[in-house]
């Protein structure tokens, strides 16, 4: 993908698309339009399974005729096509409810700075790097351990592209972006106990990938150190989430205060804004223009400039996350989270992850969860999770089968302590998350 071409050639369709809307009577529009090559490669048992090229292009549009909207997308970027989808938005429009808030973001806090943050670092994407990728990383597993008899196989994705967004406040800018993956999957067992466990690497530059032989050594190590896994008594313990699935607590809290579930009045913290949710130690930094991280963006998906802030400051939660429509619903202003958040920065208390350890002493760690018993209406939590169990900060054995539950109000409260050695693949950037208290359910 040239990019240098791609980029102009996709301003100049969303220009177009934008002066047909308004030429066809839309108020207001606004279209993206998404450009994407890429490779997958997995393999299994050593042997190449699949090979995929893919190349997509999407363009939707959306147009607001009056307080009406109506939508439509095309993966077929001739004149004609175009020229379709914008009619199809417009006659839709025409059929939906009158909706006072509907329509553009607000003009003033529409993105003019767009610096360089980064996200393109592109490669050639030939397929046999990949199914090499794949199979030394797998081959690095199955020879780890005798004990790892089967395999889920190995994957290379690799994905570039460009994306534009426009509407007609006068914004249409692009990004460039990357981002590669190598993961490896495999089975232990040992008499009747079988295990599977897994390990990954994600970046936006290709030469920033763990190597293979260190993912399938990864993946090998985690899924034997699961063998031989016991249920524990049903109790009350401390518990402490690995940093690997920690940042869910964390996106429990995003859906919480988002502005669709404040205006629909279906969050536990409905009218929480400046009181008191976490330990005065902990805060949540929002980070949007990191350079190479996977979730940097100059603005939302509606235009909105990103910007720096502090979602909970000194434990007291400062910000909701707003949509121009959720704002509006509340009377308050957007404030650029429409697609989701940009690289959450959360505090550590200072301790490595050996000091984690310690600080549990006598309880459960958690490495995997499972199941989706999270209602944030409530804030009532309880899942399936496996892990270990630890006495005076030292693993003793694996468990699995068993629940933890509590309400996430109490959780986020009973945070005694975050590790410093930060989990960064994703939008959540955190430590290890120790509680004092949670209810384990097992035999």
């Amino acid at each position: 993908m040239q990019v240098d071409k791609v980029l102009p050639q996709s301003q100049q369709i969303v220009a177009d698309v934008l002066h047909l809307a308004t030429q066809k009577g839309a108020t207001q529009a606004e279209a993206s339009l998404t450009k994407v090559q890429g490779i997958a490669v997995s393999t299994r048992l050593r042997e190449v399974e699949n090979v995929e090229f893919t190349q997509d292009n999407t363009l939707g549009i959306s147009v607001y005729v009056g307080k009406h909207k109506g939508s439509a997308s095309t993966a077929d970027l001739s004149q004609e096509a175009l020229s379709l989808a914008v009619e199809k938005a417009i006659h839709i429009a025409k059929y939906t409810n009158e909706d006072e808030c509907s329509g553009l973001a607000d003009e003033a806090l529409i993105a003019t700075e767009f610096p360089d943050l980064e996200l393109y670092h592109p490669i050639a994407l030939d397929t046999q790097q990949g199914m090499d990728l794949a199979l030394e990383t797998e081959n690095a597993a199955l020879s780890a351990d005798s004990r790892i008899t089967n395999s889920d196989g190995a994957t290379f994705n690799g994905n570039i592209g460009a994306s534009v967004y426009g509407n007609t406040h006068g914004i249409n800018a692009g990004q460039a972006s990357s981002r590669y993956s190598l993961s490896c999957m495999v089975i232990a067992s040992e008499g009747k106990d079988m295990q599977r466990d897994y390990a990954y690497s994600v970046n936006r530059c290709f030469n920033d990938l763990n190597s293979p032989k260190n993912i399938g050594e990864e993946a090998a190590e985690s899924v034997v150190s699961r063998l031989g896994a016991r249920k524990i008594g049903t109790q009350e313990c401390p518990v402490l989430f690995s940093k690997e699935i920690a940042s869910s607590l964390f996106g429990h809290l995003v859906s919480a205060i988002s502005g669709g579930a404040l205006y629909r009045r279906s969050t536990f913290l409905l009218d929480h804004l400046n009181k008191p949710l976490f330990p005065e130690w902990l805060t949540i930094q929002e980070r949007p223009r990191i350079k190479r991280a996977l979730a940097s963006s100059n603005f939302d998906h509606e235009g909105v400039a990103t910007q720096d802030m502090d979602i909970v400051q000194d434990g007291i939660l400062k910000h909701y996350l707003y949509t121009s429509y959720s704002a509006r619903k509340l009377g308050v202003q957007t404030n650029g989270h429409a697609g989701g958040i940009h690289n959450w920065l959360i505090s550590h208390s200072g301790h490595s992850d050996k000091d984690m350890l310690a600080e549990l002493g006598t309880g459960l760690f958690v490495t995997e969860l499972m199941g989706q018993g999270v209602n944030t209406v409530t804030g009532d939590y309880s899942r399936g999770a496996a892990g270990f169990w630890v006495e005076n900060g030292v693993i003793q054995y694996p468990v699995h089968e068993v629940t933890i539950a509590g309400n996430l109000k109490q959780m986020f409260a009973n945070i005694i302590a975050i590790g410093k050695e930060k989990e960064l693949r994703g939008a959540v950037q955190t430590g290890s998350i120790l509680l004092s208290s949670m209810r384990v359910a097992g035999d």
